[in-house]
Formats: structure tokens, sequence, C-alpha cells
């Protein structure tokens, strides 16, 4: 008999009428930012941490069989499901992937998005490690799925390919976003982590170079890997955060 499995859901915590979206990473969920949705939360903030599609579940083909379309897709309706909950002043930030479509909606410069950014987003291409973990991530899911040897080895070779082909869509989308940069003029906060084992670290730079128009706060945080939200500096980060959304425009008027 198989062990029952409890999956992560999203998360919508309603406090203040300050708002924000906090999105995860390429093989994450919710999980990924759940401390600092805590965290947020003591603080009087609403806080989403929608899920993307075909995430958090336990078959890795479930996230190779959706589109960087769709995921762009989740993040507008993520903000679109705040404003129809009544909020009108938004934040959004995201990990790694997360990252990625956090400052793309930025690029869009809707009104209520007061602020976001980023936490160990390859905004410009670098090298990066992240093809071998997802392929680490998603044998580690069909084990705990309890799939057997022979079935776990065919679908792992089908997995490497199509999430090499993922991969490359998700660069291209990152590098879309990076030429609309220079449109952002909303304050962004960019956090990145030293011991990133996933992305060369000082890819960074170059977003931060192309970030012309914005106030930027930038915080590094050398003793932490790629997950920077659950890392040892986690507590750093989550206060840093709250800092950072203190200093938003939250009572202009839209």
């Amino acid at each position: 008999m198989k062990r029952k499995i409890k999956l992560p859901e999203p998360l919508f915590v309603e406090g203040g009428e300050r708002a924000v979206i906090l999105f995860h990473a390429y093989s994450g969920s919710s999980n990924d930012v759940r401390m600092l949705c805590r965290f947020l939360e003591k603080r009087n903030y609403t806080v989403y941490t929608p899920i993307f599609s075909g995430h958090a579940t336990l078959s890795p083909e479930d996230i190779l069989n959706e589109t960087v379309t769709q995921w762009e897709q989740d993040a507008l309706q993520a903000v679109e499901f705040l404003k129809s909950r009544g909020y009108r002043k938004i934040a959004v930030l995201g990990l790694s992937m997360g990252g990625i479509f956090a400052v793309n909606l930025l690029t869009r410069k809707q009104p209520e998005i007061v602020g976001g950014g980023f936490f160990c987003s390859p905004i410009y291409p670098v090298k990066n490690n992240v093809l071998e973990n997802f392929s680490i991530y998603a044998d580690a899911v069909l084990k705990t799925a309890e799939i057997d040897v022979l079935e776990r080895t065919e679908r792992m070779k089908k997995i490497k390919e199509s999430s090499f082909q993922q991969l490359q869509q998700i660069e291209a989308y990152a590098e879309n976003t990076a030429e609309h940069l220079h449109v952002i003029d909303v304050p962004v906060f960019v956090a990145q982590a030293g011991k990133d084992e996933m992305i060369d670290a000082t890819g960074v730079f170059r977003t931060i170079e192309a970030l012309t128009k914005t106030k930027i706060t930038f915080n590094w945080y050398p003793n932490s890997g790629h997950v920077l939200t659950v890392g040892p500096e986690h507590k750093e980060l989550e206060q840093d955060v709250a800092n950072y959304l203190d200093t938003l425009l939250w009572n202009e008027e839209i």
C-alpha cells in the first residue's frame, strides 16, 4: 500500500491593504516561499503564493508538459486574483524562475504594481547547472512516488531531453524580459546568494546595470545557496524584504 503524500498548495493569507505575490522556482512550489509568506503575514501584509501550472505533483512530466506562455498567464492571473479581491496596491517577488516572471510583470507597468523583484534569478543568460539539478529533482520525485527502477530509468531519459528544450524556452523568455528592464520605474528588490550552486552569481550585476530608471535595493547573502528563501540567511532576507516593502509608495492614489 502506497503511503499518502501531502502535496504543497497555494497560500493566500489576508492581512492589510498591502498585498504581495511570491512566485516559486522552476522545480519548486509554494514551499519555496512559505517562510517568507508567514514572516510578512505577521507584519499585516496580504500574501499570495500561487503554484505555477504543472508543479507540486508527483509527476515531473507535468512541469515539462506546460509552457512558458502558460506560466506567464499564471503570473498575470495571480495579479488579477488579488485585484478581484479588492487589492489595488501589489508587490511581486519571486525566487529563481519565479523572479523572471515577477520582473516581467514589472516591465508591463500595471498601475497596481508598486514594486517587486527577484531572488537568484538569471534574467540574463549565465552559466548554470539547472538542467542537472532538474534531473536530480525529477528522479527524487519518481522515487517518492515509488516508481519501479525500470520505469524510472525510461522516464528519466525522456525527462532529460524535454527539460533541455524547456530550459531553452525559459532562457529565451528571460532574455526578452531583459530587453525591457529599462522601462521599469518602480523600486526593485534584488537578492543574490554568494554560494549559488545553480547559477553564476555574478550575472546579477548585469541586470542591476540595466535597471536604469529606478531605485534598486540590492542585498548579497555570502553564505547562502540558490534557494535563498530557505537557506542559512533566510531570516536576514525576510527582514530585508520587509524593509524594502516599507519603502514603497503604498498610499499613492492609483
